[in-house]
């Protein structure tokens, strides 16, 4: 029995330094919008460019053109984004 009280004491004792010298996590930084812009809060129109996802599909088919996919592979390359939410579903 005194083996196993001396193991945890041991034990104990090597974990606490390794518990203590993990630095505290960093607070999260405050996003911060300037003055002129704290007024926009509406999502952009239609005819301007999407600079944040979800993305339109006709963007991603023409990036897809782009980069030189196929028709068909540039189709299911961003039907597979529109399933994981970073480009908007089709208008069909």
């Amino acid at each position: 029995m005194r083996i196993l009280a001396a193991a945890a004491v041991v034990a104990g004792a090597l974990a606490a330094p390794a518990a203590a010298a993990q630095p505290a996590p960093a607070a999260p930084l405050a996003v911060h919008l300037p003055a002129a812009h704290a007024s926009i809060t509406h999502l952009p129109t239609v005819g301007m460019p999407a600079d944040k996802p979800p993305f339109p599909y006709t963007d991603c088919i023409k990036a897809t053109q782009k980069r030189g996919e196929s028709k068909r592979y540039g189709k299911w390359h961003c039907d597979q984004l529109v399933k994981k939410g970073w480009v908007r579903p089709p208008k069909r």
